[in-house]
């Protein structure tokens, strides 16, 4: 009975996580709009899950992020219907393994945080910084190690470094700190609420 209770409120806390999720891929609230530039604010509920309900729960939420990523690339993403028309399979790679990836590992970092002396507030803390400094070096990394010939041809490296360090730069730093206080709190106000 207990484990049939708790499969039940992981799955329930999972379609509410999911829901977050596409709602804010799809609506305002889930990207801040700049010159250019596509601050994300998904990774809070991605990392939100990595850590209340474990690294397969973050990779899943990671891989809806991802396939929500995908699909703002078919119009709703300039950026993304950019590289879209350069190479549908590179694009797919940059979105979608990537916030798997970043997902699964937030967990594992949390789960790792928690095996140690550490408070749990720090252990949370430091789990929900990770989140979107993960997702931006996957991110970046897969971009430019599949788009970086692409990227010179088409504007030069002389306006591809100011591109990559604007985007880790302002991208980075923003979703860094919107998670690391966000997702601290809602990660420990659901790990009180739901006594974890």
């Amino acid at each position: 009975m207990t484990k049939s209770k708790f499969s039940t409120k992981y799955l329930v806390e999972m379609a509410l996580l999911v829901a977050i999720i596409l709602l804010m891929a799809f609506t305002p609230i889930g990207y801040i709009k700049t010159a250019g530039l596509e601050i994300t604010l998904i990774v809070i509920p991605v990392a939100v899950g990595a850590v209340t309900l474990g690294p397969a729960a973050g990779a899943i939420l990671g891989g809806v992020f991802g396939i929500t990523s995908f699909i703002q690339c078919f119009g709703m993403s300039a950026f993304g219907t950019l590289l879209l028309g350069v190479n549908p399979v590179f694009t797919f790679l940059v979105c979608v393994p990537t916030r798997i990836l970043d997902g699964w590992l937030t967990g594992l970092i949390y789960k790792g945080l928690k095996k140690t002396k550490m408070p749990s507030a720090g252990s949370v803390t430091l789990a929900s910084l990770c989140c979107p400094l993960l997702n931006t070096t996957f991110f970046m990394g897969t971009l430019v190690t599949l788009f970086a010939g692409t990227m010179r041809e088409q504007f030069g490296m002389t306006k591809v470094i100011p591109f990559i360090a604007a985007f880790v730069g302002v991208n980075g730093v923003v979703e860094a700190i919107v998670c690391f206080v966000i997702g601290t709190a809602v990660s420990m106000a659901l790990k009180k609420a739901l006594r974890y």
